[in-house]
């Protein structure tokens, strides 16, 4: 194996990082609003948007992402293994995310079709182009330390993306489509996408790849799937991952309904007044007539919601790599993701007129979700070592499909639940005012239920054997036997 400990320069760590960015603007779209695209938008009954978004996630990511693995595994290119896949898909992405979030004047039965066919288009690109993407990070440098470094570079980048997304995007949608939605959407996945596509260029150009093992080509399908399989590690990083998109989703999906049927508007009025908001969007339209800012006050507080959650998210980021050093990924991790969680099913008891208690809860569920944020990529890097380690054969791509099966079926899953759970308390798409019962199921959505998935991904951690013992123990001999090789090659 050619590598070496190689310190990552700021170039190649923010290069890497803009992958995140564009594959980010898509899925945190993915994450907060598909539910209420296809239901409130694309005028889909909220059983067939189930449909379409449990179908298609579950053959393009969960049944694709192991196939394209091992395809990534095997790629040989000038370029290496991950990075090509990068360069072909980029294009075609940014297409399919365009045609996905466009609404076509079509009859019913004609709509569900387009929702389906583009969808599932969406799924397949995404993990032909982010599987490779994050096996890439495992490949840029063997050194466990510097990975934290990039692992925290690049989720400041997913934090951008999702401040964009959850801040910025139901306004600007509002705004663009001069209060047509669908129009709106269009337009802004146009943005996303044309940004997306110079993003993941940037990312190849700058990139390189160094921990290459030169005799993965002998490697069979079944040698990688029974050390798949045996992994311990890896087992328990799927069932994580899997928990703690199911959250994201569940949540993210679920607050653009929350703030507009739960909590008191006059109250988020009153809050918005108080923090000076309302005064600085009058300040901005009286030096900028042509300004529009949508008038749905639900709209304003929902964006300001997640932007405080966010802002503390990337503080907490900081924290991230420091901590982990100190005291091992895992500990770290499943210490400030149950923090985290409390915060999050405090939110059953807050009151619809207790606006600066929601503020403050998510500021605090921000923080220590922040720290774990760079961490679960950086775990998954750690089992691909682990899995080499162990079996003294590499498979990177196959091993972050555990990270890409579990993030797109946890964001099936948690998106079909959102739709699932609305149908089965009542919710109605396009009423005013939502029954009692619909409300309820909202507000058990957003707290409850959404908590259930972290604090079980912070039981799974108990069966996780990398600890920070094992993480230095793995590094060092890892990097013993890349010396011993490098000497020996020569005489091949």
């Amino acid at each position: 194996m050619h590598t070496q400990s190689h310190i990552l320069t700021f170039r190649e760590k923010f290069g890497y990082s803009l992958g995140d960015l564009a594959a980010n603007l898509v899925f945190q779209t993915l994450v907060t609003f598909i539910a209420y695209y296809y239901t409130d938008v694309y005028k889909l009954e909220a059983s067939t948007a189930q449909w379409v978004i449990g179908t298609c996630g579950i053959i393009g990511g969960v049944i694709f992402a192991p196939v394209m693995g091992m395809i990534a595994d095997r790629t040989r290119t000038r370029w290496g293994r991950y990075r090509p896949w990068i360069l072909w898909t980029s294009v075609p992405f940014g297409v399919m995310v365009l045609l996905t979030f466009t609404t076509p004047d079509l009859s019913y039965n004609a709509k569900v079709t387009y929702a389906f066919v583009t969808y599932l288009a969406l799924m397949l690109l995404y993990s032909a182009n982010n599987l490779p993407y994050a096996s890439l990070s495992g490949v840029l440098t063997g050194n466990m330390s510097e990975r934290n470094s990039l692992s925290s570079y690049r989720f400041v980048a997913v934090m951008v993306a999702q401040f964009v997304v959850q801040v910025l995007l139901l306004p600007l949608v509002l705004v663009l489509g001069d209060g047509d939605q669908a129009l709106g959407f269009e337009r802004i996945m146009t943005v996303f996408a044309v940004a997306g596509v110079i993003c993941f260029l940037i990312t190849f150009f700058i990139t390189r790849e160094r921990v290459i093992e030169q005799n993965t080509t002998n490697n069979t399908i079944m040698e990688d799937l029974t050390d798949l399989l045996n992994n311990g590690p890896w087992r328990v990083m799927l069932l994580a991952t899997i928990l703690v998109f199911v959250h994201l989703s569940l949540r993210g999906g679920t607050l653009v309904y929350y703030f507009q049927y739960y909590v008191s508007q006059s109250d988020l009025t009153s809050f918005l007044n108080g923090i000076g908001f309302t005064g600085l969007i009058a300040s901005i339209q009286s030096v900028w007539p042509n300004f529009k800012w949508p008038e749905e006050v639900h709209a304003s507080a929902f964006g300001l919601f997640n932007g405080a959650g966010i802002i503390m998210m990337i503080i907490g980021i900081s924290f991230s790599r420091r901590l982990a050093d100190r005291f091992g990924k895992r500990n770290v991790f499943g210490c400030a993701l149950f923090i985290s969680t409390l915060f999050i099913l405090v939110f059953v008891i807050i009151g619809r007129e207790a606006v600066g208690m929601m503020f403050l809860s998510q500021i605090l569920h921000g923080f220590f979700y922040g720290i774990t944020i760079p961490l679960l990529w950086a775990m998954i890097a750690d089992v691909a070592d682990y899995s080499e380690w162990k079996n003294h054969r590499r498979a990177t791509a196959i091993i972050f499909s555990a990270m890409i099966l579990g993030l797109k079926l946890g964001l099936t899953i948690g998106g079909t639940l959102v739709v699932t759970f609305l149908a089965a308390y009542g919710y109605q798409a396009g009423l005013a005012e939502q029954s009692m019962e619909s409300i309820y199921g909202i507000r058990m959505t957003m707290s409850v239920f959404a908590s259930i998935p972290f604090f079980l991904a912070c039981a799974l951690l108990f069966f996780y054997r990398i600890n920070k013992r094992v993480e230095v123990q793995i590094e060092q001999d890892l990097a013993a036997r890349r010396v011993a090789q490098t000497v020996e090659e020569p005489l091949l």
